[in-house]
């Protein structure tokens, strides 16, 4: 296991690879939490490959790339929101997940963002709460004619400002 990923930007080229890794990684990696129906719905979200694209590009999309294989892509969008996070399912818990997150959250707090929040599937929450990220809603959310459940979840990126004392005079 190694947290020592390469992470690259985004690429336009990337989205066909990226789309058929998203959908892997939710039709394999979520079964135990959504069903057959949720998860087609779900990766049904890439099918517009355009629209993907634009979605990827709209946001600081990191991926990990090794060797010319895909092992996985991150976004960060208005700085402050983990948007997308997925492993290849043949690379699940080797860390890329870990390397990705930690390079959004840096970019993250480098850009001045206090916290940064996620909305976790049911699937991912038990990653997020090892990161320190803390449940903060449950949603319900329509895609087709389903029902998907995850959890905004929160990590604080910058000391506690009650803490911190009375800001400094510039």
């Amino acid at each position: 296991m190694s947290d020592d990923y390469p992470l690259r930007p985004f690429l336009p080229a990337d989205v066909m690879v990226l789309r058929d890794l998203f959908a892997q990684s939710i039709d394999e990696l979520t079964a135990d939490d959504y069903d057959d129906d949720q998860r087609l719905a779900w990766a049904a979200t890439a099918e517009d490959a355009a629209a993907f694209r634009d979605r990827l590009a709209g946001a600081l999309t990191l991926v990990v790339q090794l060797d010319g294989e895909y092992l996985g892509f991150g976004s960060l969008k208005d700085n402050k929101t983990i948007d997308m996070l997925y492993v290849h399912p043949d690379f699940a818990g080797e860390g890329v997940g870990t390397a990705l997150a930690e390079a959004l959250e840096k970019i993250a707090g480098a850009r001045g963002a206090e916290a940064v929040s996620v909305d976790a599937s049911d699937t991912a929450v038990p990653f997020f709460e090892r990161r320190g990220y803390v449940g903060a809603q449950r949603n319900s959310v329509p895609l087709d004619d389903q029902w998907l459940s995850n959890t905004t979840m929160v990590k604080r990126l910058a000391g506690d400002p009650a803490k911190a004392g009375p800001p400094k005079a510039s």
